[in-house]
């Protein structure tokens, strides 16, 4: 199974900063230990210096990452906040018929709302989740009902 860590980084800081990117190694860590065979992409990882890019190469992460929530099999989603990057991965997930579990308190916010199989309000309460059993349960009952959303035309 392959699962793509999408989460709040630079959220709506006007300066050249980062949230903490910490949820990213209590995921990476957790999620071996009940998918075993788990294909794990975070982002971060490999591009931790991402805001000193220039924007020819900006711009080409930005889109691959965004193209990559729409071949992954699960999309996690970190954001204790609103986050732009995020919601277009997230939607991106949404279009290709993926999975898509939210870690944030936003559970009102549309793109939360209704682009998610389930909504998890804290790291806490997916990591309990997770250790129950549900989350696995939750990601084969969202795929057995999943599709592509294909554009009118």
């Amino acid at each position: 199974m392959r699962f793509f860590l999408a989460g709040i980084m630079q959220g709506s800081h006007v300066g050249s900063l980062v949230h903490r990117q910490d949820y990213r190694s209590v995921l990476k860590e957790i999620l071996p230990r009940h998918f075993p065979s788990a294909d794990i992409y975070d982002p971060w990882a490999d591009h931790s210096g991402s805001l000193d890019y220039t924007e020819e190469m900006g711009r080409s992460v930005f889109l691959r990452h965004n193209a990559m929530c729409g071949e992954v099999d699960v999309v996690i989603a970190y954001i204790p906040e609103a986050s732009m990057g995020t919601a277009i991965e997230i939607w991106e997930a949404y279009r290709a018929g993926k999975v898509v579990l939210m870690i944030s308190p936003l559970k009102h916010n549309w793109a939360v709302k209704f682009l998610s199989d389930e909504i998890y309000a804290t790291m806490e309460d997916f990591l309990r989740e997770l250790e129950l059993g549900h989350v696995a349960e939750k990601i084969a009952e969202a795929q057995k009902g999943k599709q592509a959303i294909v554009p009118a035309e």
